[in-house]
Protein backbone atom coordinates (compact mmCIF):
# COMPACT_ATOMS: atom_id res chain seq x y z
CA UNK A 1 0.00 0.00 0.00
CA UNK A 2 2.97 2.34 0.50
CA UNK A 3 4.61 4.21 -2.35
CA UNK A 4 8.04 5.84 -2.55
CA UNK A 5 8.94 7.99 0.49
CA UNK A 6 5.73 6.97 2.30
CA UNK A 7 5.47 5.73 5.89
CA UNK A 8 2.75 4.71 8.32
CA UNK A 9 2.19 6.91 11.39
CA UNK A 10 -0.11 6.19 14.32
CA UNK A 11 -2.67 8.93 14.93
CA UNK A 12 -5.55 7.42 16.92
CA UNK A 13 -5.19 4.24 18.95
CA UNK A 14 -4.32 1.46 16.52
CA UNK A 15 -5.29 3.58 13.49
CA UNK A 16 -2.55 4.52 11.04
CA UNK A 17 -2.26 7.29 8.48
CA UNK A 18 -0.06 7.36 5.39
CA UNK A 19 2.47 10.19 5.30
CA UNK A 20 5.06 11.09 2.68
CA UNK A 21 8.44 12.23 4.00
CA UNK A 22 8.99 14.43 0.93
CA UNK A 23 5.61 16.21 1.20
CA UNK A 24 3.86 18.26 3.89
CA UNK A 25 3.23 16.21 7.05
CA UNK A 26 0.54 16.99 9.58
CA UNK A 27 1.27 18.84 12.82
CA UNK A 28 -0.40 19.05 16.23
CA UNK A 29 -2.58 21.91 14.88
CA UNK A 30 -4.65 19.31 13.05
CA UNK A 31 -5.30 17.28 16.19
CA UNK A 32 -6.19 20.43 18.15
CA UNK A 33 -8.80 21.42 15.57
CA UNK A 34 -10.39 17.97 15.41
CA UNK A 35 -10.81 18.07 19.20
CA UNK A 36 -12.05 21.68 19.26
CA UNK A 37 -14.84 21.05 16.76
CA UNK A 38 -18.10 19.75 18.23
CA UNK A 39 -20.07 17.06 16.41
CA UNK A 40 -23.80 16.52 16.27
CA UNK A 41 -25.35 13.16 15.52
CA UNK A 42 -26.00 12.81 11.80
CA UNK A 43 -23.57 15.58 10.78
CA UNK A 44 -22.48 15.74 7.16
CA UNK A 45 -18.87 16.85 7.54
CA UNK A 46 -16.36 18.32 5.08
CA UNK A 47 -12.64 18.83 5.59
CA UNK A 48 -11.31 21.74 3.47
CA UNK A 49 -7.57 21.79 2.61
CA UNK A 50 -7.50 18.26 3.97
CA UNK A 51 -3.93 17.33 3.06
CA UNK A 52 -3.40 13.69 3.98
CA UNK A 53 -6.75 13.69 5.80
CA UNK A 54 -5.72 13.78 9.43
CA UNK A 55 -8.26 16.39 10.62
CA UNK A 56 -11.22 14.61 9.06
CA UNK A 57 -10.05 11.11 10.01
CA UNK A 58 -9.25 12.06 13.62
CA UNK A 59 -12.61 13.81 13.91
CA UNK A 60 -14.34 10.71 12.53
CA UNK A 61 -12.60 8.51 15.11
CA UNK A 62 -13.71 10.86 17.89
CA UNK A 63 -17.27 11.11 16.52
CA UNK A 64 -18.29 7.88 14.79
CA UNK A 65 -21.98 8.93 14.81
CA UNK A 66 -21.50 11.51 12.04
CA UNK A 67 -23.34 10.61 8.83
CA UNK A 68 -20.74 11.41 6.18
CA UNK A 69 -17.23 12.76 5.67
CA UNK A 70 -15.92 14.41 2.49
CA UNK A 71 -12.30 15.53 2.10
CA UNK A 72 -11.32 18.30 -0.34
CA UNK A 73 -7.62 18.53 -1.28
CA UNK A 74 -6.03 20.14 -4.34
CA UNK A 75 -2.82 18.06 -4.45
CA UNK A 76 -3.46 14.66 -6.06
CA UNK A 77 -0.62 12.97 -4.18
CA UNK A 78 -2.10 13.96 -0.82
CA UNK A 79 -5.64 13.11 -1.94
CA UNK A 80 -4.45 9.67 -3.07
CA UNK A 81 -2.81 9.09 0.32
CA UNK A 82 -6.11 9.97 1.98
CA UNK A 83 -8.00 7.46 -0.16
CA UNK A 84 -5.58 4.68 0.75
CA UNK A 85 -5.61 5.63 4.44
CA UNK A 86 -9.42 5.45 4.42
CA UNK A 87 -9.34 2.05 2.73
CA UNK A 88 -6.72 0.71 5.14
CA UNK A 89 -8.68 1.79 8.23
CA UNK A 90 -12.14 1.02 6.91
CA UNK A 91 -13.22 4.67 7.00
CA UNK A 92 -16.31 5.48 4.96
CA UNK A 93 -15.59 8.81 3.25
CA UNK A 94 -15.24 10.57 -0.08
CA UNK A 95 -12.10 12.32 -1.32
CA UNK A 96 -12.41 15.10 -3.91
CA UNK A 97 -9.26 16.47 -5.55
CA UNK A 98 -9.88 20.15 -6.31
CA UNK A 99 -9.13 23.64 -5.06
CA UNK A 100 -11.46 25.03 -2.41
CA UNK A 101 -12.54 27.74 -4.86
CA UNK A 102 -13.51 25.06 -7.41
CA UNK A 103 -15.65 22.79 -5.25
CA UNK A 104 -18.62 21.87 -7.48
CA UNK A 105 -21.99 23.53 -6.96
CA UNK A 106 -23.40 20.06 -6.30
CA UNK A 107 -22.08 20.53 -2.76
CA UNK A 108 -23.88 23.84 -2.13
CA UNK A 109 -25.85 23.83 1.15
CA UNK A 110 -24.81 20.21 1.78
CA UNK A 111 -22.70 20.23 4.95
CA UNK A 112 -23.68 20.80 8.55
CA UNK A 113 -20.02 21.09 9.63
CA UNK A 114 -16.87 22.13 7.79
CA UNK A 115 -13.40 21.68 9.31
CA UNK A 116 -10.45 23.64 7.95
CA UNK A 117 -6.80 23.81 8.93
CA UNK A 118 -5.83 26.26 6.18
CA UNK A 119 -2.51 27.62 5.00
CA UNK A 120 -2.29 30.69 7.23
CA UNK A 121 1.06 32.34 6.54
CA UNK A 122 1.02 35.22 4.07
CA UNK A 123 4.57 35.33 2.67
CA UNK A 124 5.64 33.66 -0.59
CA UNK A 125 7.43 30.35 -0.72
CA UNK A 126 10.80 31.71 -1.90
CA UNK A 127 13.09 28.68 -2.21
CA UNK A 128 10.82 26.37 -0.24
CA UNK A 129 9.42 23.35 -2.07
CA UNK A 130 6.15 24.45 -3.69
CA UNK A 131 4.18 21.36 -2.69
CA UNK A 132 5.02 21.97 0.95
CA UNK A 133 4.67 25.74 0.76
CA UNK A 134 1.07 25.71 -0.50
CA UNK A 135 0.06 23.77 2.64
CA UNK A 136 1.49 26.46 4.89
CA UNK A 137 1.20 29.73 2.98
CA UNK A 138 -1.58 31.59 1.16
CA UNK A 139 -0.25 30.95 -2.34
CA UNK A 140 -3.21 29.20 -3.98
CA UNK A 141 -6.03 30.23 -1.61
CA UNK A 142 -6.76 33.05 0.83
CA UNK A 143 -8.68 33.19 4.08
CA UNK A 144 -11.45 35.14 2.36
CA UNK A 145 -11.79 32.51 -0.38
CA UNK A 146 -11.99 29.70 2.18
CA UNK A 147 -14.68 31.46 4.21
CA UNK A 148 -16.64 32.34 1.07
CA UNK A 149 -16.55 28.71 -0.05
CA UNK A 150 -17.58 27.51 3.40
CA UNK A 151 -20.59 29.83 3.38
CA UNK A 152 -21.84 28.43 0.07
CA UNK A 153 -21.33 24.79 1.06
CA UNK A 154 -22.87 25.00 4.56
CA UNK A 155 -26.54 24.47 5.30
CA UNK A 156 -28.28 27.29 7.17
CA UNK A 157 -27.26 26.78 10.80
CA UNK A 158 -24.17 24.81 9.74
CA UNK A 159 -20.84 25.38 11.47
CA UNK A 160 -17.32 26.17 10.32
CA UNK A 161 -14.46 25.19 12.62
CA UNK A 162 -11.23 26.87 11.50
CA UNK A 163 -7.89 27.93 12.91
CA UNK A 164 -5.36 30.63 12.11
CA UNK A 165 -2.48 32.59 13.55
CA UNK A 166 -3.35 34.39 16.77
CA UNK A 167 -2.17 37.71 15.33
CA UNK A 168 -4.82 37.36 12.60
CA UNK A 169 -7.72 37.00 15.05
CA UNK A 170 -9.32 40.35 14.13
CA UNK A 171 -9.08 39.54 10.41
CA UNK A 172 -10.51 36.06 10.97
CA UNK A 173 -13.53 37.29 12.93
CA UNK A 174 -14.18 40.15 10.50
CA UNK A 175 -14.03 37.80 7.51
CA UNK A 176 -16.39 35.29 9.12
CA UNK A 177 -18.95 37.98 9.95
CA UNK A 178 -18.62 39.45 6.43
CA UNK A 179 -20.03 36.19 5.04
CA UNK A 180 -22.80 35.81 7.63
CA UNK A 181 -20.84 33.21 9.59
CA UNK A 182 -21.30 34.34 13.18
CA UNK A 183 -18.41 33.44 15.54
CA UNK A 184 -19.81 31.44 18.47
CA UNK A 185 -16.76 29.80 20.11
CA UNK A 186 -13.16 31.01 20.32
CA UNK A 187 -10.07 29.42 21.86
CA UNK A 188 -6.46 30.57 21.85
CA UNK A 189 -3.53 28.15 21.93
CA UNK A 190 -0.18 28.76 23.63
CA UNK A 191 3.04 26.81 23.47
CA UNK A 192 3.40 26.79 27.26
CA UNK A 193 1.55 27.94 30.35
CA UNK A 194 1.56 31.74 30.55
CA UNK A 195 3.04 32.21 27.06
CA UNK A 196 1.41 34.47 24.50
CA UNK A 197 -0.97 32.59 22.18
CA UNK A 198 0.35 31.66 18.75
CA UNK A 199 -2.85 30.14 17.38
CA UNK A 200 -6.59 30.81 17.49
CA UNK A 201 -9.45 28.38 16.80
CA UNK A 202 -12.96 29.60 16.00
CA UNK A 203 -16.34 28.03 15.35
CA UNK A 204 -18.88 30.08 13.42
CA UNK A 205 -22.51 29.38 12.55
CA UNK A 206 -24.12 30.27 9.22
CA UNK A 207 -26.90 32.72 10.02
CA UNK A 208 -26.20 32.50 13.76
CA UNK A 209 -27.12 35.14 16.32
CA UNK A 210 -24.48 37.34 17.94
CA UNK A 211 -22.81 36.13 21.12
CA UNK A 212 -19.49 34.34 21.49
CA UNK A 213 -18.07 31.97 24.10
CA UNK A 214 -14.38 32.49 24.88
CA UNK A 215 -12.90 29.21 26.07
CA UNK A 216 -9.89 28.91 28.39
CA UNK A 217 -6.63 28.94 26.48
CA UNK A 218 -5.22 25.55 25.49
CA UNK A 219 -1.56 24.62 25.90
CA UNK A 220 0.00 22.63 23.09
Amino acid sequence: MLKENEVFEEFFGDKKIIQNTSLYRFTSDSILLSRFAKAKRGDDVADFCSGSGVVGFHFLCLNPAIRSLTLFEMQEELADMSRRTAEMNGFCCSVVCCKVQDIPKDYNDKFSLILCNPPYERSGFCKEDFKKAVCRKEITVTLKEIVQAAFSKLKFGGRLAILNRADRTAELLYTLKSFNLEPKRLQFVSGSQGAAPYLVMAEAVKGGKEGIEILPAAVN
